[in-house]
């Protein structure tokens, strides 16, 4: 394991808790449109984490390494997600949170993680000729897709989240 990973880790675990989004009432306020704190608390994590991980790139510290956009997977993946969150009340993140929290309701979804995972698994072969096959438009970024610098769009991903976020508070969500 690497240090820095460990480190991050934690650091997210920390901010998972201290934020409150491992609370059930958060996470079924997040499903019912009607508590924006984990939609607030997952844009900040993905906006930081687009501009740190393009400024390491451009530093020469990280390479990218882009998954494959599969529309077969990426539907089936979300669908599968989505019911495993509204059924349990947690996400993945969330769950080992809760777990780490005390929560013992968290350990049925991480016991799902976890045969979902030696199903696909198992299945791979099978699945690597059919969904895993479905609309794969390769390895491309939002950047090279629209031609663009990243550091065009980065600011406008940041001005889009904060007017986002300014509406949400205006809403009381």
């Amino acid at each position: 394991m690497r240090p820095e990973g460990f480190v991050t880790g934690m650091l997210f675990g920390l901010l998972l808790q201290r934020g409150r989004v491992l609370r059930y009432d958060r996470q079924l306020g997040a499903l019912l449109l009607r508590d924006m704190t984990i939609v607030k608390f997952m844009l900040s994590a993905i906006v930081t984490g687009m501009a740190c991980l393009f400024a390491l790139e451009a530093a020469g510290m990280a390479r990218f390494d882009v998954k494959a956009t599969v529309l077969g997977a990426n539907i089936i993946g979300g669908l599968v997600f989505g019911a495993g969150w509204g059924l349990l009340g947690y996400c993945p993140g969330t769950q080992l949170g809760a777990l780490g929290e005390g929560r013992w309701d968290a350990a049925w979804g991480i016991a799902g993680m976890v045969a979902g995972a030696a199903l696909h698994a198992e299945l791979y072969p099978l699945l690597s000729r059919t969904v895993l096959a479905w609309g794969d438009f390769g390895r491309r970024t939002l950047p090279a897709v629209l031609g663009v610098s990243p550091w065009l769009l980065i600011p406008l991903f940041i001005f889009g989240s904060l007017l986002l976020f300014r509406w949400f508070e205006r809403k009381g969500l």
